[in-house]
């Protein structure tokens, strides 16, 4: 008959092994951040476990919570005033037109130019 082994003896067990494990106790929430979503663990328990040098964090939870990650908007784009210059010179257009040919090829010159010149 196997007999159950006492949580002090589990401890004497893993740090002859190397191994030492500590609670976390005041762990409120942990939040693992991926490229498309959030997985958030409310009051879990968090233990470290040390290994050879490393830390290893478990994390158990029955309040689980994930959701998706909104796309992160791009900046605006800031067209300097020489560049809306050189395009309303180049093609013989107003600087608003130039300015919106700027927007619309996100600032690329050679497109705008080209952009307005076929438009006539």
């Amino acid at each position: 008959m196997k007999r159950k082994l006492s949580p002090r003896e589990a401890r004497r067990i893993m740090q002859r092994m190397g191994l030492n494990m500590a609670p976390m106790p005041e762990v409120q929430q942990v939040i693992f951040k991926t490229s498309t979503k959030e997985i958030i663990v409310e009051d879990p328990e968090v233990a470290v476990i040390s290994v050879k040098g490393q830390k290893i964090f478990q994390v158990t939870g029955e309040k689980i919570t994930e959701k998706a990650l909104e796309a992160e908007a791009k900046p605006k784009l800031v067209i300097p005033e020489e560049d809306v210059q050189l395009v309303a010179d180049q093609t013989g257009k107003s600087l608003e037109e130039a300015r919106r040919a700027l927007e619309e090829t996100e600032g690329d010159l050679a497109k705008a130019i080209l952009l307005l010149q076929s438009q006539g």
